[in-house]
């Protein structure tokens, strides 16, 4: 197992996201049995880090994930959960939820503690200092309880920046959906580059895109293979994450056990991808986005001609990642997250914005068929 340093500590380069564990009859169902044996392969293979939060699998993932740690000794793993302030109503909980967390997870204390989900949604709130959020979370390290504290990010730059501007001085790490998919088209890149400007390390989620890049087609595989033969498709993104330095651990949400022994093997060697590679797999996101994407370049001309001042190009880039993943949460997300007058359904389908469009975008086409989708 690579390990990459932090601070005082060792950390597996891979970390067992706990988001995604098996299940037998639904999702709330955990197979305790079948985690039982895949964190001791883990542990015994070189991971000693694990990955939690208040609503994976329902609530039930600090449960079971408790249990299943509290029979190594504590000095075997590293242990990080999440405040959950992606449900508003969490936000006067702080003290209730972080005290149920430590009693669920077993422990007396986070080795690493996140503030969940930084988005469009629930910035505000983040930010509003009457809840009380950073003060009793800097309480809690300073005592002992939070080892290392930092936050998760889904929600655009900018509001990254936002969050950064109050909380920034005292987050040690931050988690970013990052893979070679999203490097452009959630723009993680800029996320990665102001977090190395500020010295903050990144740990990677979703680096397979929500087992999308777990399989890629013939002609795909074919380029990449012209480069190394018998790789599979999640080794080339876990190797494209191995080339950004300021990565220290990449979490995995592994479901079952024959995803953990193939990603495991994968992160026995630190193998980065050449300048060569890294352009193929740039090539390939493109191909695959663009494949599902309106052509939006952000000129804005649209939102100058819009009587509603609509942000077109930011609903126009919600609705690509709505068309390419298929849904997810990160568009109806961000949607809510608007005033009802600036929703894609506020659209009055006049027409002016197309009549501006150097893209001839049918936009009015565009809004109507998102709203039916976030209907949906």
């Amino acid at each position: 197992m690579i390990y990459n340093k932090f601070k005082d500590k060792e950390l597996s380069s891979l970390g067992m996201g706990c988001m995604r564990l098996p299940t037998k009859e639904g999702f709330s169902d955990i197979d305790v049995d079948a985690v039982r044996e895949m964190v001791k392969y883990a542990i015994d293979n070189g991971v000693n880090y694990f990955d939690t939060a208040w609503g994976y699998h329902n609530g039930q993932s600090e449960l079971v994930i408790g249990e299943v740690l509290s029979e190594y000794p504590r000095d075997k793993f590293y242990l990080a959960s999440k405040f959950p302030g992606y449900d508003l109503s969490n936000m006067d909980k702080v003290e209730e939820i972080f005290e149920k967390q430590l009693k669920k997870c077993r422990v007396d204390y986070f080795d690493f503690y996140l503030i969940h989900n930084v988005c469009e949604a629930n910035i505000d709130e983040y930010l509003n200092p009457a809840h009380g959020i950073l003060p009793y979370f800097l309480k809690q390290k300073s005592n002992g309880r939070i080892r290392h504290f930092g936050f998760s990010v889904h929600g655009t730059y900018e509001t990254m920046e936002r969050f950064l501007a109050v909380y920034g001085e005292y987050m040690e790490f931050a988690q970013v959906q990052l893979n070679y998919i999203d490097w452009d088209f959630q723009s993680a890149r800029a996320k990665v580059e102001r977090l190395k400007e500020l010295n903050i390390p990144v740990w990677v989620m979703e680096p397979i895109r929500g087992g999308s890049l777990a399989t890629l087609d013939t002609e795909h595989m074919e380029k990449l293979n012209a480069f190394r033969k018998d790789i599979k498709a999640p080794e080339w993104a876990f190797r494209f994450l191995q080339s950004i330095e300021n990565v220290v651990v990449t979490l995995s949400g592994m479901s079952n056990f024959d995803q953990l022994k193939e990603n495991i093997e994968t992160f026995k060697t630190f193998e980065p991808v050449s300048a060569e590679e890294w352009n193929a797999l740039i090539e390939i996101a493109n191909e695959k986005t663009g494949r599902a994407s309106l052509p939006c370049t952000s000129c804005r001309y649209c939102v100058t001609h819009c009587p509603l001042e609509l942000d077109i190009p930011r609903i126009i880039e919600l609705y690509n990642e709505h068309r390419y993943s298929h849904g997810g949460f990160i568009p109806s997300m961000a949607v809510d997250s608007m005033s009802e007058e600036k929703r894609p359904s506020a659209c009055l389908s006049c027409h002016a914005c197309e009549e501006v469009c150097p893209q001839n975008i049918k936009i009015s086409e565009m809004m109507s068929d998102f709203s039916e989708k976030l209907k949906k």
